[in-house]
């Protein structure tokens, strides 16, 4: 066992004030022994909250299948997405086996849980003229007007999530040669290639804009994107800059920066790239969560179909 887990005494599994601290516990143990990334560990930890608020007073050692089977029914009530909904029935079999692992249950009833395939959703994809539409809808007049523009440009070009284009360097962006790297999930780096238009943004931004934002900070901050106070941009403002671009270019109001993560693999894949290319390039770990995007772009699939089959 490693050092780093916290060990707790087994007690009675009914103790509400137990449950807290397994909860603490386990938050810690997937930081320190899955090597998960932050905000996964937050998400996690927020959705076994919830399922202790499910829980009450009960015994988790006393549930059965039924009984998880009815809590995935209040999760249900409660309107939370189909995405949202397995990543809690997989967070609730990481905190089960977590609880295994000390000596506090004996059985993983959350084993036998399936995500229904009616949870399984296509994502949301902007189609070209809507992308150009949200890239072009930054104005000069706008506060931060070539950082916003750099940081659409970049989301669309890279296919980064929010957090990973939060969290870039400058040291980590290569404009000469065309890449970045990013730091994603489990701080696994990946090197993604950029767009002429990403780089030509993101140079007017550092050439004209970037300096006066951190000319009182001493020593220069490292991240490549900073807030008007010189800071790290926060990945929540990321999301609110999104959210207003997407309102003005008329789009979608439900437009989140993983619908550009989206639009970006579908759109690559469109174009004829291999799906092992734009697995590295997403920073899948397995090839079956990229191949989700091999259904969303239904004409290619038709083209394709016409073009070899012989009955086409």
């Amino acid at each position: 066992m490693s050092p780093a887990r916290r060990k707790l005494t087994p007690q009675r599994p009914d103790s509400q004030r137990l449950t807290i601290a397994w909860q603490d516990a386990f938050a810690h143990y997937l930081s320190a022994e899955c090597h998960l990334a932050e905000n996964t560990v937050k998400a996690y930890a927020r959705d076994i909250r919830r399922f202790t608020e499910w829980l009450g007073g009960r015994s988790i050692a006393s549930l059965g299948i039924q009984d998880l089977s009815d809590y995935v029914g209040w999760l249900h009530e409660r309107g939370l997405a189909p995405t949202s909904l397995a990543r809690h029935l997989v967070s609730l079999r990481l905190f089960l086996r977590y609880l295994q692992l000390e000596g506090i249950l004996q059985h993983n009833h959350a084993e036998l849980l399936n995500s229904p395939q009616v949870w399984e959703r296509v994502p949301s994809v902007l189609s070209p003229q809507q992308v150009e539409a949200l890239l072009a809808s930054p104005r000069p007049y706008d506060k931060c007007f070539l950082r916003n523009r750099a940081i659409l440009e970049f989301l669309y070009a890279t296919g980064c999530r929010v957090s990973e284009v939060a969290q870039l360097k400058l040291e980590d962006v290569h404009l000469n040669d065309r890449y970045c790297i990013c730091r994603g999930k489990g701080n696994k780096q990946r090197v993604v290639p950029l767009g002429q238009r990403a780089i030509e943004a993101f140079e007017d931004y550092m050439a004209r804009e970037r300096p006066l934002l951190v000319k009182n900070i001493v020593p220069s901050p490292p991240w490549a994107f900073v807030s008007y106070r010189g800071k790290r941009l926060r990945r929540e403002r990321i999301w609110e800059l999104l959210k207003f671009y997407a309102l003005r270019a008329g789009l979608p109001p439900d437009i989140s920066p993983h619908t550009l993560r989206h639009s970006f693999a579908t759109h690559l894949l469109a174009g004829g790239a291999d799906l092992r290319v734009v697995q590295e390039m997403l920073g899948h770990a397995s090839i079956a969560t990229t191949q989700i995007y091999t259904h969303v772009d239904y004409t290619r699939l038709k083209a394709i179909h016409k073009r070899f089959h012989p009955r086409g």
